[in-house]
């Protein structure tokens, strides 16, 4: 891909793309993630590819969960670290909490190109100057981040397929799940353990969305650094009355507007 002005209408879209064509060549990506990129571009056409008040408002839900949270963990797969592995570290260093690669075609090389991944990024966020508005010693919270998956020491119950390994120390005994780009049978055995479940989909009619704890209908290079915002800076402590299917509806309404104009 040849370089593309910031003035395009769809630079950032091109540059999704461009991320995720990379990360197919370094052996990060299954066959059929471009195809789920793809799927979810076209709900986000409908978006009218911003962020909508409904994600906006799913954002900040989610960030007071994730503070309130005894043990919250970020879980990644393919596409996520190709698209937002620098801000999901943020969000990790913020929260001092785990993230944990956790896919469906499981491979030792891909397993290894996404756990090399990580750890390079993680070094990188480290010499970075604090998000503003963060006091501490930002080297050390984002050093501090363990990456998990490499090495899976327990099973999600009642769930078949790879996606089944999981670390004790990450997904199986975590009360708080952020997990962008989710399945439906994962998100639905995880439920029925009692987490909460945050997921990113742009499909609002998806069985992930309709059964998370919260959905934020959103693109994951675009919400990741309005929830890193939310994670650092003072959000309510409380915890308002979520309805998950009613904001899903919202924005549901968003996208058949934009087809009536």
């Amino acid at each position: 891909m040849g370089e593309v002005p910031l003035s395009h209408p769809r630079y950032n879209s091109l540059m999704g793309r461009k991320l995720l064509t990379e990360a197919a060549a370094d052996g990060m990506l299954a066959d059929s993630a471009l195809i789920a990129h793809g799927r979810g571009e076209a709900y986000d056409y409908l978006l009218g590819e911003a962020t909508c008040e409904s994600a906006r408002t799913a954002i900040t839900q989610s960030a007071i969960l994730m503070k309130q949270a005894k043990r919250c963990v970020i879980s990644v797969n393919g596409n996520a670290v190709a698209l937002a592995a620098a801000d999901l570290i943020r969000c990790a260093a913020v929260l001092q909490c785990p993230i944990e690669i956790n896919i469906y075609y499981r491979t030792p090389e891909r397993m290894t190109a996404l756990n090399s991944r990580l750890k390079k990024v993680r070094i990188e966020v480290s010499n970075e100057e604090a998000p503003t508005g963060w006091k501490g010693n930002w080297q050390t919270a984002v050093s501090d981040v363990v990456i998990l998956g490499m090495n899976p020491d327990s099973r999600i119950p009642n769930l078949e397929g790879p996606r089944a390994n999981c670390c004790a120390d990450g997904i199986l005994n975590a009360d708080v799940i952020f997990v962008p780009l989710e399945d439906g049978d994962r998100c639905e055995a995880l439920m029925e353990m009692g987490k909460k479940m945050i997921v990113v989909d742009l499909n609002p009619l998806s069985r992930t969305a309709r059964r998370a704890t919260v959905t934020i209908v959103d693109e994951l290079m675009r919400m990741a650094p309005i929830l890193l915002f939310d994670l650092v800076n003072e959000v309510s402590n409380e915890t308002p009355k979520w309805d998950n299917r009613a904001n899903l509806d919202n924005s549901l309404a968003v996208m058949l507007r934009r087809l009536d104009e």
